[in-house]
């Protein structure tokens, strides 16, 4: 699983990388080899005027099916983090889970006989 993290309007701190970093790959470990790259982007959007603005945006890429983003807004950067890796996790689990069971439908026998 490949990470880029990036950030705007504000600078990217060793300790704001390496949190990012463990909750993401604590939320998809399970589900890591269906994974192949984790973009995610850190934004102070009001800058010095306060208020909602701390956000953090997840884009999970998954081998051969649509890209997974998630969007969370906060006044705590590392609320957003949390926030945005959770639903990301809940996501990720429920599409995968979509998936196998579109994979493993019984065939009906309607679809034989004409």
């Amino acid at each position: 699983m490949h990470f880029d993290i990036q950030t705007n309007g504000f600078s990217l701190t060793d300790s704001i990388r390496d949190y990012t970093k463990r909750r993401i790959q604590f939320a998809l470990n399970r589900n890591d080899k269906h994974i192949t790259r984790v973009q995610v982007r850190l934004a102070d959007i009001n800058g010095p005027r306060g208020g909602l603005d701390k956000r953090c945006q997840i884009d999970v890429s998954l081998a051969g099916h649509n890209d997974i983003v998630i969007e969370d807004t906060e006044t705590n950067l590392y609320v957003a983090i949390d926030r945005a890796c959770d639903r990301c996790a809940r996501t990720l689990a429920r599409k995968l889970e979509r998936l196998h069971e579109r994979l493993h439908e019984p065939v009906s026998m309607k679809q034989f006989t004409a």
